[in-house]
């Protein structure tokens, strides 16, 4: 067992020890939903770096307000206001972080509820008129970064400013993972990595070498949610895992608190993710909650790699 990188603590050093953006002294935020947008602007207040950020309407949090120097609520498909934003600001320097919930394409009347601006139409037309385009989490955001690349901005990865989210190697919690249940890892390791290289999702929820629920576009916590209901007997393994591919400017694998609750809640036991590729959220706070219900989280890495390999060489 290892400890954590870091301790859940939001005090960082200066800019210039953490990551090569040093001389960055303010940055374009484009906060999508969930906690990870706050801890990035928390961030880089915090290192005296003035945040400009673009919130998106029903997914940004308000508590972003008291970490930004100007924000600004703008609709998914208005791009043209977010770069006008960035420029009157002279941000030269703009990072994605959150989710962005894809089930909006497939609503009733989507085009009227997010009518697109000029200029997405012009990129994003044969994503969605001509089909000529995918409509995959890597195609989409290619696109959105290539946006912003046009218009001269630079799109940087979140964790180039919060590099201690990303998580260590080694089992972070009290309870290690047994023998049977690193078969369930190794099984569901190779499964979600090739589900990764297609595009489709990151997680598979594994239980006796039989998948259980695998991860689309309902994303991480319905697919945990829906291996409750397909497994009541609990005791199963979640992995979650970067994309071979994995472009970390975007769709970084993130969990937590409120994933080790949902697996809890499931029946789940063990959940096993990249080290190094996965953002952890409140790290501490995570692993108590998994050391107080008796839950394993192990970080894979390159020694347990070995141990995963090893199983794939022997079935």
């Amino acid at each position: 067992m290892i400890s954590l990188k870091t301790s859940d603590s939001l005090v960082v050093p200066s800019l210039a020890d953490v990551h090569p953006l040093a001389n960055v002294k303010r940055v374009g935020l484009i906060a999508g939903w969930g906690d990870f947008p706050v801890v990035v602007a928390r961030t880089l207040q915090e290192a005296g770096v003035e945040v400009y950020c673009a919130m998106l309407h029903g997914h940004a949090d308000k508590r972003l307000e008291q970490y930004c120097t100007k924000v600004q609520w703008s609709g998914v498909a208005k791009l043209s206001c977010k770069i006008r934003f960035f420029r009157q600001n002279n941000v030269q320097h703009v990072t994605m972080a959150g989710k962005l919930f894809k089930t909006i394409m497939f609503q009733r009347f989507a085009w009227l509820r997010h009518i697109p601006d000029l200029r997405f139409v012009k990129y994003f037309y044969h994503h969605f008129m001509t089909n000529k385009a995918g409509r995959a989490d890597d195609e989409l955001l290619l696109t959105v970064v290539k946006i912003f690349q046009d218009v001269g901005m630079h799109m940087a990865a979140a964790t180039d400013f919060a590099p201690q989210l990303l998580i260590g190697e080694g089992v972070l919690t009290r309870q290690d993972v047994t023998q049977y249940t690193w078969q369930d890892v190794a099984y569901g390791w190779h499964l979600a990595k090739e589900m990764g290289r297609l595009d489709i999702g990151q997680t598979v929820v594994v239980r006796g070498r039989a998948i259980v629920a695998v991860e689309a576009l309902e994303g991480t916590d319905q697919c945990i949610q829906r291996a409750g209901e397909l497994c009541p007997v609990g005791g199963f393994t979640v992995v979650k895992v970067a994309k071979p591919q994995q472009d970390m400017r975007f769709d970084v694998p993130t969990i937590g608190i409120k994933t080790l609750q949902n697996i809890h809640a499931a029946g789940g036991k063990v959940l096993a993710i990249e080290a190094d590729k996965t953002i952890v959220l409140n790290q501490e706070e995570v692993v108590q909650f998994a050391n107080s219900h008796g839950m394993s989280i192990v970080a894979i890495g390159a020694e347990q790699m070995q141990r995963i390999d090893s199983f794939k060489k022997t079935g």
